[in-house]
């Protein structure tokens, strides 16, 4: 076992044999790993979902058990590059990535003015991610001669993917959801027609109305159906918040074990490993009065009409209240090619007018950094599950205001049942423009209010909720610890 779940301990190495296998580009390494068990890890190739299941590899890599990252050359330099709170490069001895060769594939620019906020543009790069089977297939077949158990952790949307690994008798699957306990609770539940439950409290949702396109909701479906074959499920998420969801899920779905093995990011963050490059927005935060300054970011999935960012920007700078907003349009299909991006305007002077109050990031944000920073005090978010986990661990109340997905029922979960948020957009109104007026008040009363302080307090004591379940004995960890258990039996 790993001497701390948040501390990669170092390799035993005469515990390990050595393997030379080609990684199918012309290229070979040499893996070191154990001849007991050595974990699959198969994301998803969007950003939401690569950030986790490289969190979640870190924190195997703690139990001395290597990983093999799969995915195409440009999806794994994507999440490395923006790998946050540690250094993937740094343990290379057991994390190993392959870049497998995937097809070409179209990489347009978002569309501001489409007529729905999903990210259309990025269903090439997702369809294209399905032609890693064989590759993936050969890697399973490799390993499973070396090993005495392959385990192989897959994003749901990626079965497909691994479906030949029920052909290799030492080898097992486990489906990972990328979203929370609450949101997958519904999803099933309503799949299956809402059978009759005894709850304490279920709340009302949204429905799923605008959430998907068509042709993403068939991409789904095409890769469901290989999710039966999994041994397990596997969620980014904690029972110190989301037990009762967790428990819910476990009686609808019996057949299969359920596993709540996060928060997978860092919950602290060494102010040493980037000291001497650190981002200047963590400088200007330096500078701050404690939980003064609202952090606004809409992850890596929304793009906003030039009229829908002017209002935004009138309701900060009305709100008198001081940010930090990142800019930045949705990410392509392919991060690294920038043909088409448009820069963002903002409106004539803002930057000017809000200096001393205000900053604007048009970059990549260290956004771990600026939540755990003690001068946040509030997170306007689109309520993807990464930016509603990595807030809540650090302690840090959301101002909702969803997009599409996973968004508008992860909104209940923050607002409703854990209490440490405010819509700023109801999903109802989602076809709607959102006013300077709607922004500047949402701001004032996260961060300016005796009824934000009191939400700012109930983040704070989750945050410390969910610390105390990672320690020795705590939930998160028995959990954790439980899952390596059951894989290297």
């Amino acid at each position: 076992m790993a001497s701390s779940r948040y501390e990669s301990s170092p390799m035993a190495s005469s515990n390990y044999h050595k393997h030379e296998k080609s990684l199918g580009n012309g290229t070979s390494k040499v893996f070191q790993y154990p001849t007991q068990v050595v974990v699959v890890v198969v994301p998803f190739p969007a950003q939401g979902h690569l950030n986790q299941l490289l969190h979640l590899s870190r924190l195997i890599l703690t139990y001395n058990i290597p990983v093999h990252f799969v995915g195409t050359a440009t999806h794994n330099r994507q999440a490395i590059v923006r790998a946050q709170g540690w250094d993937p490069t740094s343990i290379s001895n057991i994390l190993h990535i392959h870049d497998f060769k995937g097809p070409s594939f179209v990489s347009p620019a978002p569309n501001p003015n489409a007529e729905s906020s999903f990210p259309s543009h990025l269903l090439p790069s997702f369809e294209a991610s399905t032609s890693l089977r064989e590759p993936v297939a050969s890697l399973l077949q490799s390993l499973s001669s070396v090993a005495r158990r392959v385990v192989v952790i897959h994003d749901s949307l990626m079965a497909s993917v691994v479906q030949d690994a029920i052909h290799i008798p030492n080898c097992e699957t486990y489906t990972f959801h990328s979203v929370c306990a609450f949101t997958m609770f519904f999803y099933f539940w309503d799949g299956m027609g809402r059978p009759s439950i005894e709850a304490s409290h279920i709340p009302q949702v949204p429905s799923l109305q605008g959430c998907f396109t068509t042709q993403f909701i068939d991409f789904i479906t095409s890769q469901y159906e290989f999710n039966k074959f999994s041994n397990g499920t596997i969620y980014n998420t904690t029972r110190a918040i989301e037990s009762h969801y967790m428990e819910l899920i476990q009686r609808i779905i019996d057949s299969k074990t359920h596993w709540a093995l996060g928060p997978f990011n860092p919950l602290s963050i060494d102010k040493g490993i980037n000291n001497k490059d650190r981002h200047f927005s963590v400088e200007w935060l330096d500078k701050q009065d404690p939980n003064s300054v609202m952090y606004v970011s809409f992850g890596t999935t929304t793009c906003f009409s030039e009229e829908q960012i002017k209002e935004l920007a009138n309701g900060l700078e009305q709100s008198k209240q001081k940010f930090i907003w990142v800019v930045r349009d949705a990410d392509k299909g392919d991060v690294f090619n920038a043909e088409g991006v448009r820069s963002v305007k903002l409106p004539k002077g803002f930057e000017e007018r809000v200096e001393g109050k205000g900053l604007v990031v048009r970059d990549w944000a260290p956004q771990l950094e600026i939540l755990n920073h003690p001068s946040t005090g509030g997170f306007m978010s689109h309520c993807g599950w990464n930016s509603c986990l990595e807030s809540i661990t650090m302690g840090v109340p959301i101002a909702a205001w969803p997009m599409h997905s996973d968004q508008p029922r992860n909104r209940v979960l923050v607002t409703e049942v854990l209490k440490v948020g405010l819509v700023v957009k109801d999903w109802a109104h989602r076809d709607e423009l959102v006013t300077a007026s709607d922004v500047e008040k949402g701001v004032k009363k996260l961060m300016a209010t005796k009824e934000g302080d009191e939400m700012r307090q109930r983040a704070m004591n989750l945050k410390n909720a969910i610390l105390k379940s990672t320690e020795e004995g705590g939930v998160s960890r028995v959990e954790l610890d439980s899952f390596i258990e059951h894989v290297t039996r």
